[in-house]
This record gives structure tokens, sequence and C-alpha cells, in this order.
């Protein structure tokens, strides 16, 4: 059965909503990021990097380079700042010598933590409000964004 034209409207302001949405999060989420930057001296690029190792590391100086898409010599100067910082080290992969691996100190993560208090207490806040299953629904949207995201930006590379 065909939907009738006001459906297909409804849909199409929903869909637009969402995008809406995602963008005014987006926004959101880069000016909260840069605020806890700039409490810790972390340049945005910085910060972001910082967290992709947080998230997915240890990894090597020219995987991080290319998952947030920095030429490999902006990434060293990264880097050497981070370090400097205490916000990470630099130690030799095990099976390769050669191999440089980047992961986050302890420490640091512990700091950045606690500026995210306010922002983790109320996403738990709001999460209390959905189901379970609401909630699996919300996370493949997410993952599925994420995704879209990424072979966006894989496309542009």
């Amino acid at each position: 059965m065909a939907k009738k034209p006001t459906e297909d409207r409804v849909r199409r302001r929903v869909v637009a909503a969402v995008a809406r949405g995602l963008r005014d999060l987006r926004i959101e989420l880069a000016v909260l990021n840069h605020r806890v930057g700039s409490r810790v001296q972390l340049k945005d690029l910085d910060f972001d990097c910082l967290d992709v190792v947080a998230r997915q590391g240890p990894l090597t100086p020219s995987a991080l380079a290319g998952r947030v898409g920095v030429h490999a010599a902006t990434m060293t100067g990264i880097l050497d700042r981070l370090e400097a910082g205490g916000w990470i080290s630099r130690t030799r992969a095990e099976d390769d010598r050669r191999a440089v691996l980047v992961e986050t100190t302890p420490e640091s993560q512990r700091e950045l933590y606690g500026l995210f208090d306010g922002m983790n207490t109320r996403l738990e806040e709001i999460c209390a409000r959905y189901s379970d299953v609401e909630l699996e629904t919300i996370v493949d949207f997410l993952q599925a964004t994420v995704e879209a995201g990424q072979a966006s930006a894989d496309e542009l590379a």
C-alpha cells in the first residue's frame, strides 16, 4: 500500500528534524569539547586525537593520523605537545621494535573524566527516560550514523 502524500510530508519533516538535531548536537558537543580543551590547555585537534587514542588505542601515529585526517608531520607536532603535557606516552611495540604506539596516561584520563561529569550526569538522566528497547534503537541509529560519517569522510580523503 502506497503512502499518502500527507504521510510523505510528515516523514520528510521528521527526517529533516533528525538531521537538524544531529547538526545541533555536533555543534553543542564541539563547544563542550572546546571548553573542556581550553580548561586543560589543549587545542581542539589535540583534544580530538587524545579522545581517539583513549577510545581506540593504543595506536600507531600513522593510524591516528589517518583516523583524524591529518598529515604525518602534523601528527608528530600534535603528539609532541600531548606527550610534553603528560597526556600520552609513546612506547615501542613489542612485536616490532621499530613501531611506536601511542596511549593515554591514566592520570590524564581521570582529569578529563572529571571535566565531563556534568555532561555524563545529564546523559544518564536523559537515558533514564527511555526503555531498554528504545535505547537499543538509539544505539543502532547512532552506530549507523557514525558509519555513514566515516564513509563520507573516507570519500573526501
